[in-house]
């Protein structure tokens, strides 16, 4: 009981013995840009400016309201690891060439049905493929309204 509550104690405290960061760790911004305060020290301009794109999508879209919802509560219980490979994946999207875009668009809309197995072996089937193979596949197998 003892070793616990001293175990407790500790522990609560550690934070304030801590050593702040020094400068050689101390994470060194991207370029040689200001320093960009925190959202509390925004004027309204500033974070109405930051938030309009967003609200303009909400007001525009009432349909999508909830899929915006339910993707901001999956965004809040990701991890920082699960972030960054969604980020990864956005920037690998907005770099495709079309072609392959609509390639990508094919497999998903194609795959989202599938079982675990089913998709294994389309993808097996996929890297077996010449290109000309592929676009064929793709011709066959575009999502409606694509």
């Amino acid at each position: 009981m003892r070793t616990t509550l001293l175990l407790t104690l500790l522990l609560a405290t550690a934070p304030a013995f801590a050593a702040p960061p020094s400068p050689s760790t101390a994470s060194a911004p991207a370029s040689n840009a200001p320093a960009m305060p925190s959202w509390e020290q925004l004027t309204p301009a500033q974070r109405d400016l930051l938030v309009a794109p967003m609200r303009d999508r909400w007001n525009a879209n009432p349909d999508a309201r909830s899929f915006m919802w339910q993707h901001a509560q999956r965004w809040q219980q990701m991890t920082p690891e699960q972030r960054a490979r969604v980020h990864k994946g956005f920037h690998r999207w907005e770099e495709m060439p079309p072609e392959k875009r609509d390639a990508m668009r094919a497999l998903f809309h194609r795959m989202r049905d599938m079982t675990p197995e089913q998709r294994k072996a389309l993808r097996e089937q996929w890297r077996n493929m010449t290109p000309d193979q592929r676009k064929q596949w793709v011709e066959q197998n575009r999502p409606e309204g694509g």
